[in-house]
C-alpha cells in the first residue's frame, strides 16, 4: 500500500464519517424540532449534505468507473429530489394550517389583497383566511 492509497482511505474516511454524522443529526431534528417548517428544514439541508458526502466517501474509496457513475446518479437524484419533496410538505403544511403564522418573517401568501386565494384549505373561509 503506497501513501497515496492511504491518504485516499483517510479522505474517504473523513468523508463517511462526516456524511453520517450529518444524517444523524438529521433524524435528531426531525424528531426534536417543534414545528413543520423545522423539521422540513433537518430534514432536507443537513441530510442531503451527509447523504452526498457518504457518496463521495464512497466513489473514492470503492475506486471504480462503474461505481463512481452509480453514486453520482444517486447523488444527482437526491439533489433533484429533497428540494421539491420539502416544497410539497411545506407548501401542504401552510394550506393545513400546521405553520404558526406569526413566526414567519415573510409571508407572501397570506399578504394578498382581495378575492380568493388558491392555497386555502377546502373548508376554509377564501375571504378571512380563517
Amino acid at each position: 500500500m503506497n501513501d497515496v492509497d492511504s491518504v485516499a482511505d483517510v479522505v474517504a474516511m473523513a468523508c463517511l464519517l462526516l456524511g453520517a454524522f450529518l444524517c444523524l443529526t438529521a433524524g435528531l431534528g426531525l424528531l426534536r424540532f417543534p414545528d413543520v417548517l423545522s423539521r422540513m428544514h433537518a430534514g432536507t439541508k443537513p441530510q442531503t449534505a451527509g447523504v452526498l458526502l457518504i457518496m463521495v466517501g464512497g466513489a473514492i474509496r470503492l475506486s471504480g468507473w462503474s461505481v463512481t457513475w452509480m453514486l453520482l446518479l444517486v447523488a444527482v437524484f437526491q439533489l433533484l429530489t429533497a428540494p421539491v419533496s420539502a416544497h410539497m410538505v411545506s407548501r401542504i403544511a401552510y394550506r393545513r394550517r400546521h405553520v404558526r403564522r406569526d413566526r414567519l418573517l415573510v409571508d407572501e401568501l397570506g399578504s394578498r389583497a382581495g378575492g380568493p386565494r388558491g392555497d386555502e384549505p377546502a373548508d376554509g373561509d377564501a375571504q378571512t383566511g380563517r
